[in-house]
């Protein structure tokens, strides 16, 4: 039997569940815990967020209980608040599109939590995400999970050689499928739980509510303008707009209109068709690589944009001061600056950034 200890991180979902319970039936000594990260004020409790709320909570303990692992419940609010949601405020401050479950990675599941179990003497830490993780010499490498719908590397790209060597991704090979057939056959009582929501933290998945509650000076009214500067209408504070969005700009035009770009110096949405929604390149900063060695020279690759975007071919050059100059062999619609651009080798996850500018190649 396997004595090795493993943390399971647990959410009150299906993922993380089976993920426990696998590793439980593989022999390893487990324990399990949960993140408190979040609470929107509110008057009542069903105002908390969704991945723990006191329903996940219990859940959480339920499943636990039904495996016969230890299982605790640990305060990360002031880091998520900090590192997650400011930062979430933030991005949208300076016009651009955040995906908040990145820096929530970086910085608490894979930074907070994983210190706390390897401080407390376990050597692993497991999770329920869609993703592999494998030992070639001296190095380790994340590959994409086995399910092209449930892939989830792109959200771990920001791991680190130290991160990778104690971790372990327990669902990297099964659909997501398989992994509820593994919870009814087990009994598990989240069998049935439905997926979570993108951003994790709002109560009812309103990001701009939030915003306005929150941040109420971001939401100042300016002009919607055309590419050559003529003033179409009036927009009702930039964060309500994201590169690529149809709906809600109040323009009666004779084709579909798009939002091009978001320019903050000048409290300007500027829209135009689909034809102009192509970019050729763009600059990513931030970069990080799962090797550790940032490389020197241009190189090519296969990007992805956005999660669950298609891949695409791209030659990447590094720049300094950790950014990178991305070219796109063919152009791509919806570039969006706060997205995170993520780098492959085939089902190899080499790295990535954020997207802090696109725009048209000069070549």
């Amino acid at each position: 039997m396997n004595k090795e200890h493993v943390v399971v991180a647990l959410s009150g979902g299906v993922d993380s569940s089976v993920a426990a319970a696998l590793l439980v039936e593989r022999g390893y000594k487990i324990s399990s815990a949960m993140l408190r990260l979040w609470a929107e004020p509110g008057p009542d409790e069903a105002r908390v967020n969704a991945c723990c709320t006191p329903e996940a909570v219990a859940r959480a303990r339920q499943v636990a209980d039904q495996l016969d692992i230890p299982f605790s419940l640990i305060d990360a609010r002031a880091d998520f608040e900090a590192q997650v949601v400011d930062y979430f405020v933030a991005e949208y401050g300076a016009a651009r599109t955040p995906n908040p479950c990145i820096p929530c990675n970086r910085v608490i599941r894979f930074g907070f939590l994983l210190d706390q179990i390897l401080a407390h003497g376990a050597p692993f830490m497991a999770t329920g995400h869609y993703a592999r993780v494998q030992q070639i010499g001296d190095r380790y490498r994340l590959f994409r999970g086995r399910d092209p719908k449930k892939d989830q590397s792109y959200f771990l790209h920001i791991l680190n050689q130290k991160q990778l060597a104690h971790v372990l991704f327990p669902l990297g090979d099964l659909t997501k499928e398989k992994v509820r057939q593994i919870a009814r056959q087990r009994g598990l009582p989240v069998a049935e739980q439905p997926e979570s929501q993108d951003v994790c933290f709002l109560a009812d998945g309103d990001y701009r509510r939030f915003l306005a509650q929150r941040a109420p000076h971001l939401f100042r009214p300016g002009p919607i303008r055309d590419t050559s500067g003529r003033v179409l209408g009036q927009h009702r504070g930039l964060p309500a707009y994201t590169i690529g969005q149809r709906k809600g700009l109040g323009i009666a035009a004779p084709e579909p209109l798009y939002v091009l770009a978001i320019e903050p110096g000048e409290n300007a949405l500027i829209i135009g068709p689909a034809s102009e929604l192509g970019r050729d390149e763009c600059i990513v900063t931030g970069m990080h690589y799962i090797n550790g060695e940032p490389p020197t020279a241009t190189f090519r690759a296969e990007a992805q944009i956005r999660y669950q975007a298609r891949s695409t071919d791209v030659t990447v050059t590094p720049l300094p001061h950790g950014r990178a100059s991305v070219r796109f062999t063919s152009p791509q619609r919806d570039v969006t600056p706060g997205q995170f651009l993520v780098l492959y080798d085939g089902e190899i996850v080499l790295g990535g950034g954020a997207i802090c500018k696109a725009q048209e190649s000069m070549l």
